[in-house]
Formats: structure tokens, sequence, C-alpha cells
């Protein structure tokens, strides 16, 4: 399995049907499976996840171990900079997310994490795992959002952290300039070097855009039914995009205030209540129609299934360089309730939970 991981990005259709004959026999879940066995702050600890093997720099990659300040160069201009949350509920995720980066990077050296964060104690857990990662934890405050956050369809996108990608451009160094945002429920299987060379042009954020998708359906009937809220759109051609993967050039954001543009929106929400779903919506509304398009290699999500049931998907046609378990079903869980969808399979070789054997 591991060999089929390791293309660049051309996963064929061939490949695929490999894959799905040796992971059908396990039967799609009826339901979205919840996990029973979640993890608790106090359970995290040094062991609890393998330590992963240590990623050097192609020759090609050249030197990028400049310190400034002594701030573990994260103002070097040649670093590739990644955002990633840390979430009690999502951490095995993220770690796999991690792992899946430097694995397929030719530069692995040559990328910055930046974790967000609002547990204070999983700082040496990265550090156990990945002993040579150049990282930084943020703290991200929980109230800076709590009162902002509405319900939505799925309780887990109501979560504080989950906002916290608003408030990057105001949590990472002034000298990062752009940043590549990622979900935890993703493995990039190609080199993230090749997302981060994305040209934005003139735009803030870059997404894969999907200008099929029913764009309508995002909104309540209150948004469509009133021109105050509607008319954000005239003018604009919006198409649907997903926000857990973004390039985000943060000049342009700091430049623009977007922060407050996207809270403005969500205090509206508290009151008229414009959307069903977490985060998305404001996005939507900020940047729909304005975005730098990015190949849809880079985002085949929805691999979770929907919101309600997590029935399994299959991928998109075309190549992939990044499978996002967007939607209620996370592999891990699937995983080892041993109901997994087949694709799950593929998020396998980059889980480093357990002791080693």
């Amino acid at each position: 399995m591991l060999s089929i991981l390791r293309f660049s990005g051309y996963f064929s259709a061939a490949t695929l049907l490999i894959v799905l004959s040796l992971s059908f026999q396990s039967s799609p879940p009826a339901e979205a499976i919840k996990s029973s066995h979640l993890f608790s702050v106090d359970s995290l600890n040094p062991f609890s996840f393998r330590k992963a093997s240590i990623f050097h720099n192609a020759d090609e990659c050249g030197s990028s171990a400049h310190k400034v300040n002594g701030r573990a160069g994260v103002c070097d201009p040649s670093l590739v900079h990644v955002a990633i949350t840390l979430d009690v509920e999502y951490l095995r995720g993220s770690i796999a997310a991690v792992h899946s980066i430097l694995q397929h990077s030719m530069c692995p050296e040559s990328i910055f994490f930046h974790f967000l964060v609002s547990e204070t104690n999983l700082e040496n857990l990265v550090r156990s795992t990945f002993p040579q990662l150049k990282f930084k934890v943020y703290y991200f405050e929980p109230e800076i959002v709590r009162n902002m956050i509405s319900t939505s369809v799925r309780q887990a996108l109501e979560q504080p952290l989950n906002y916290a990608r608003n408030y990057l451009a105001d949590l990472l160094e002034p000298c990062v300039r752009r940043v590549i945002y990622l979900d935890s429920d993703l493995v990039v299987v190609d080199d993230i070097a090749k997302l981060w060379a994305t040209s934005l042009g003139s735009k803030t954020i870059g997404a894969p855009e999907y200008c099929h998708a029913n764009f309508t359906k995002y909104f309540t009937a209150t948004f469509w039914r009133k021109g105050k809220f509607s008319a954000t759109f005239y003018g604009r051609k919006p198409c649907y995009f997903n926000t857990g993967v973004m390039v985000i050039d943060l000049v342009k954001w700091r430049l623009a205030g977007y922060t407050k543009r996207i809270e403005r929106w969500m205090e509206i929400q508290k009151s008229d209540r414009i959307y069903e779903l977490g985060s998305l919506p404001p996005y939507l509304l900020v940047f729909a129609g304005h975005v730098a398009p990015i190949e849809h290699r880079w985002n085949q999500h929805g691999l979770g299934g929907d919101n309600v049931r997590g029935s399994c998907r299959d991928l998109h046609p075309g190549p992939v360089s990044l499978l996002h378990w967007s939607g209620s079903g996370k592999p891990w869980i699937r995983l080892d309730s041993k109901r997994h969808c087949p694709l799950d399979t593929l998020w396998a070789p980059y889980d480093l939970y357990g002791h080693s054997h």
C-alpha cells in the first residue's frame, strides 16, 4: 500500500481500482460512527504517538537553517509556511497530516509549521513525534469567538478552534507574508511546494473552486429574501470553495482587514440566521467570486461523507494531490471501528498513533 501512495499527484483510475478491490471487504457505515475513545488532555504524553522518521532535504533544496532573532528561522524567506490546528479530538488527524506532508516533500526541512491550539500542553507531544520539525505553537483564546458562534448542523463545526483560521494574520509573525492553511482531516500525497508556488495574482486567497455546486444552498431563505444580504453577491460570480485548503496572502489580508469583515457576518448570523454551516459561509460571503483558482487535485474533499450519515464517498475524477475527509466521518474512527470506507485505507499509512511495536 505504501508503494501505491508514493506518487506525485498522478493517482490514476487504474490505481484506484486496485485500492478499491483490496478494500471493499468492509461494508460502508450505515451512519456516522461517533468516537467513544476521544483523546483526553491528560492522556496526551510522548508515548501516544510513534516517533516519525527523520526527513531530510534533497541536495537541490539548499539550506534554510537561517535564524532571525532566535525565532527558529520563522522569518527565513525560503520557508514554506503551513498552518494547522491541534485539537484534542482531531489530534490524530493533524499528526497524520504533518507526517504526509513531510513524507512527500522534496525539501521537508524547509517547511515551517504553525500550530494553532486552545490547549497549552501539546508542544512536547509534537516535539517527541517530530524531533527535528520547524514549528511554533500559537495559543488561540476561545473567548475571542465564543459569543459569535451560532449553532450549526454538526456540533464539531461550533468549536472555537474551528474559527482560528480567521485570525492567522494576527497570530502569525508580521514577517510571514503567505501561509497554506490545512484542515486536520486530510493527507497530502504530493510535494506541498507545488501548492505553495500557486500564483494568487491580485487575490488574497486561493482555493479549488466548484462552480457547478448549488451555491444557494449554503444560505437560508432569509438571506436570499432580504436584498440587504443577498446584494453582497451582486456583480460577482460566486463559486463554492472549501476552506480546509487555502493559500492566503497575509499581507493583503492585513491591509484589507478581512478578519473584521468575517466577524461582521458572524454577528449578522447571530441575529438573522442567514446560514446553517459553521465557519464556511462567512468566507463565501467575503471571498466567493474573488478567489484565485487552484487545481481540484489539491482538495479531493468530501471523503468523510455528508454531515448526517457519514456515508462513503468516491474520489472526484482526475489526479489527486490531497485527500480530504471533510464531512462527519473521520478515517481514524472508522478504521478503529472495523467499519471503514475503502478510501480510508489511503489515510492509514500516515497514522502514527499508538506505541511502537
